[in-house]
């Protein structure tokens, strides 16, 4: 039997209607729940929309988007503001949840077996996927808050933040305040060596190496690295680590504003002060960053705009444009989360 929406809510302990609204991108439901819920729905391979064969009957004006990462809070405004401006130029969305480590292009083919869309938004995504598989899907499709420029697929557009620059003033802002050891957590990439044109978290550990070299500050990545998945639990553990294999390191940059709250919890329970001991600074710009204790200081992605421009472009591809990739612009917000570095803090 095929899971319903009855089985998530007992699954992950919510009512029904609980977890309609998360399913349906509204913004009245906790952080906690919305992350739950969608954990499950990622474990499952729920999809939140009808049988297939209701899928088809609907025709090809539906829009599929693919989100990776199931406790991603970015993702989760890009979806909500994805789905308000398709509503309102009437086409329907089907969304579909995945882990951060499944395959989006491989669940695309599928989509394209079962629904026959009329495109795709891929919320985040593994480049290596794309390399390997995309040139089996045809149709219109753009990878938002991931670059595509170099893959190269004329049916795949992007719209993105430049990563690179993003870490390296936020790594930048760190040395800039006196700190020389400097930690980073990040995704399962991060610590190999990076290139140009990889990943979403050898960009940014890109960043970070550019920023010290800027600088003459030594960086060590196998040392100074620790990986960690996209989430609150996933900056704890990793923090953790990087405590253990890097013993003196006075600040901390999180690839992800739950990254870094995670890690300044897993700071807090050691003793830690943040910033007065260690400081720590996130990525994404999420809501929650303003209500940590301390405000987190964050690289600010423009998510409206990201959802925007993701679907405007979608919608233009459909009517038989081209291809285009964008980088939208970020800011730097400095919080309370940073300080100056005191020797010997533990």
């Amino acid at each position: 039997m095929p899971m319903t929406i009855k089985d998530i809510a007992q699954r992950s302990g919510y009512a029904v209607g609980t977890v309609s609204r998360v399913l349906n991108g509204h913004p009245d439901v906790s952080d906690a729940a919305r992350e739950r819920i969608l954990a499950v729905v990622a474990e499952t391979g729920f999809r939140p929309n009808d049988t297939a064969r209701h899928l088809k009957q609907r025709g090809s004006r539906e829009v599929a988007i693919i989100v990776k990462g199931a406790g991603n809070l970015l993702f989760a405004r890009i979806l909500e503001e994805a789905q308000r401006l398709l509503k309102a130029d009437h086409r329907p969305a089907a969304v579909y949840y995945l882990d951060e480590n499944d395959d989006e292009v491989e669940q695309a083919l599928r989509v394209c077996r079962e629904l026959k869309p009329l495109g795709f938004l891929f919320l985040g995504g593994n480049r290596d996927n794309f390399k390997r598989s995309f040139e089996h899907v045809t149709l219109p499709s753009v990878l938002v808050a991931t670059r595509a420029d170099t893959l190269g697929f004329p049916n795949l557009s992007s719209v993105s933040t430049d990563d690179v620059e993003g870490a390296s003033q936020a790594v930048g802002c760190l040395l800039d305040a006196g700190h020389r050891q400097v930690g980073i957590i990040g995704g399962e990439s991060c610590v190999a060596a990076p290139v140009m044109g990889c990943n979403t978290s050898q960009l940014r550990l890109m960043g970070c190496q550019q920023a010290c070299t800027q600088r003459g500050v030594p960086f060590d990545p196998q040392r100074q690295s620790a990986i960690a998945r996209y989430s609150m639990e996933g900056g704890y553990e990793a923090t953790v680590t990087l405590l253990e294999q890097f013993p003196g390191l006075t600040a901390i940059f999180a690839m992800s504003d739950v990254m870094a709250i995670g890690a300044i919890r897993a700071l807090h329970d050691r003793g830690i002060r943040v910033p007065q001991d260690v400081s720590v600074v996130g990525y994404d710009g999420i809501e929650q960053a303003g209500y940590c204790v301390p405000r987190l200081a964050t690289v600010c992605q423009d998510w409206e705009q990201l959802a925007r421009r993701g679907v405007e472009i979608l919608l233009r591809q459909v009517e038989g444009g081209a291809a285009v990739h964008e980088i939208v612009p970020f800011r730097l917000s400095l919080g309370e989360s940073v300080g100056r570095p005191k020797e010997n803090t533990h």
